[in-house]
């Protein structure tokens, strides 16, 4: 991934931030057929490793847990906040009208080592703590003991897990630093009055 100093995200809290905020990673392998990609939602565990873990459930009709080798090297992307940029937003352009439109970002590429896991009891975990995460802000939470035990016990049959031992995180966040304050500025605002308060606030933490 091409990095501009400027762009360059190396906070580990914000790197984990973007992992927890937006789980659903886009899984990049090398199997027998060739590259592959497939879009799971991942839990992510800081503190299982050097650098953490993410783990996943993905169905077992689905043949990447069986085509990629353990120990194989993968990719992960997640991709955070994301939108279009007018050059209309900065201030400077309306004086001299040398601006044009971009796009601005942010993404982490999740590298490690792959494992599958076809055993009940890591399922269950993978599956309970995804639950609870997700289903915090419900008025009332859906919980594994909602399901009767033998349908639970009928999809979980149907699903294999995967873990990712992190061996390094790299990140991007490319937002309107490489322009004026002013600029950045009417970016912000801009993003603001479109409903999108999260762009604008990473946008704001440039200024």
């Amino acid at each position: 991934m091409y990095i501009p100093a400027a762009f360059a995200l190396t906070d580990p809290q914000e790197l984990h931030r973007i992992l927890r905020e937006h789980p659903l990673g886009t899984l990049v392998t090398h199997g027998p057929q060739g590259l592959d990609a497939d879009h799971i939602p991942f839990e992510f565990d800081p503190d299982a490793g050097p650098l953490g873990t993410l783990r996943a459930h993905v169905a077992r009709a689905n043949p990447v847990w069986q085509q990629v080798a353990a120990g194989s090297p993968v990719l992960v992307v997640f991709r955070g906040e994301q939108a279009y940029v007018s050059p209309n937003w900065y201030p400077s352009k309306h004086e001299a009208h040398r601006q044009v439109p971009t796009w601005n970002y942010e993404v982490v590429h999740a590298h490690g080592t792959f494992t599958a896991h076809d055993d009940e009891r890591y399922l269950r975990g993978v599956v309970a703590r995804l639950t609870r995460h997700h289903e915090v802000t419900e008025p009332k939470p859906w919980k594994m003991s909602d399901a009767p035990a033998d349908y639970l016990a009928q999809m979980m049959g149907q699903i294999v897990g995967i873990e990712i031992a992190v061996t390094s995180l790299v990140g991007k966040s490319k937002m309107s630093q490489n322009k004026e304050a002013r600029d950045r500025q009417g970016v912000a605002e801009a993003y603001e009055a479109r409903g999108r308060a999260g762009l604008a606030g990473q946008v704001r933490k440039a200024l």
